[in-house]
């Protein structure tokens, strides 16, 4: 393999031109990946305002900083930072974090939040940055916050890097908003030549994700072997503090994908926080599985795992193989779990919470 270092741009169909100098090749794949994103509110070029790319570079630690956002990079760094001592605030305008996740996930997540003793603003979106002498910064919100900081940082989203790459002059179509490369299911742009992956398609934005389209497209091009990119029962995790996991279908979708499923819930304190360390209702664990109701296609499987709690993403990675290949309910309650464990509570949740329906999905959707 051939390693060139530089800024590349894309200036045929098969020809790549890195700092003046040009390579041919039968096909081009682009793995540009993505950046974060800067909400433009006046104040937000200021000194002191940073994004995920300068967090970890910071010379001394803020004793108080505003994180904006409610993904998992806001998550996991409001998390972070609370770890080494930083008094948090956590601004984001929805009701929970984590959106996009399974609802069960985000408001059993808030809780901990709060509980942990990070500030959680929900329901605020930032107004202004200013200086306030000194190297800090005054933070307002929209809502009437006004906290000075040493710093403010942007989790706000990450925008697909497809900008200056030439890719409009090959004609490469790209979504006109987001500036993601538009691909088939092989990864292919509409140029037959041009493959794109990972975060520049901006389809599920992880990098073990970026790793399997790209063996995919290894696969299509050189093994003659055409593979499509499977997206489906993708396990993952948000690093948090506890640490989230999930795997499969949140509830909504697989209700509106299956018609009708039955969840099962169960909430604890881990084993080792029934002595008195202190954290235990920092540490509650929540545990969720998600199954096909009776009656209905592919009856009994379980399609969602849904997780908060300390080693999640451990166990999801292991239930990522087992919903993979089909696992039913009836297998979870027939293994023998391990005790003592938080993980053998996989095993042991006999008691449905509730049926969730597509009508009743529906029905909250008009709310």
């Amino acid at each position: 393999v051939d390693h060139h270092e530089g800024y590349a741009r894309v200036v045929g169909p098969h020809m790549v031109e890195v700092n003046g100098k040009r390579y041919s090749a039968k096909h081009i794949c682009i793995a540009t990946g993505s950046r974060a994103v800067v909400l433009p509110i006046p104040g937000s070029d200021l000194p002191g305002v940073l994004t995920s790319d300068e967090a970890l570079a910071l010379p001394r630690r803020p004793n108080k900083i505003v994180i904006i956002g409610a993904g998992y990079i806001a998550v996991e760094f409001a998390c972070f930072f609370h770890g080494y001592g930083s008094e948090v605030h956590l601004v984001f305008r929805g009701d929970a974090p984590l959106r996009g996740f399974d609802e069960d996930i985000r408001k059993h997540l808030h809780e901990l939040l709060k509980a942990r003793g990070i500030h959680v603003h929900a329901g605020e979106n930032p107004s202004s940055i200013e200086k306030a002498g000194r190297g800090k910064l005054l933070f307002k919100s929209d809502k009437g916050t006004s906290l000075t900081v040493d710093n403010v940082m942007f989790a706000t989203g990450r925008k697909p890097n497809s900008a200056d790459l030439g890719l409009e002059e090959v004609g490469v179509k790209m979504d006109p908003k987001s500036g993601k490369i538009l691909v088939d299911e092989y990864s292919k742009t509409n140029v037959d030549s041009i493959y794109a992956i990972g975060d520049v398609t901006d389809r599920m934005n992880l990098t073990p994700v970026a790793l399997m389209e790209g063996m995919a497209v290894s696969k299509t091009l050189f093994g003659n072997q055409p593979t499509k990119p499977d997206h489906e029962g993708v396990p993952s995790a948000v690093f948090s503090q506890p640490p989230c996991g999930s795997c499969g279908l949140t509830e909504e979708q697989a209700a509106q994908r299956h018609g009708s499923v039955d969840v099962y819930i169960s909430k604890f304190k881990p084993l080792k926080h029934t002595m008195p360390t202190g954290r235990g209702e920092q540490e509650r664990v929540m545990m969720k599985l998600i199954v096909v109701s009776p009656g209905q296609n592919d009856a009994g499987r379980v399609v969602g795992a849904h997780m908060v709690g300390a080693d999640a993403g451990e166990m999801m990675q292991g239930l990522g193989i087992a919903m993979k290949a089909g696992a039913t309910k009836a297998d979870f309650d027939a293994t023998v779990g391990i005790h003592p464990t938080s993980a053998e509570e996989w095993c042991t949740m006999r008691t449905k919470t509730r049926t969730t329906t597509a009508a009743d999905v529906a029905a909250r959707s008009k709310l």
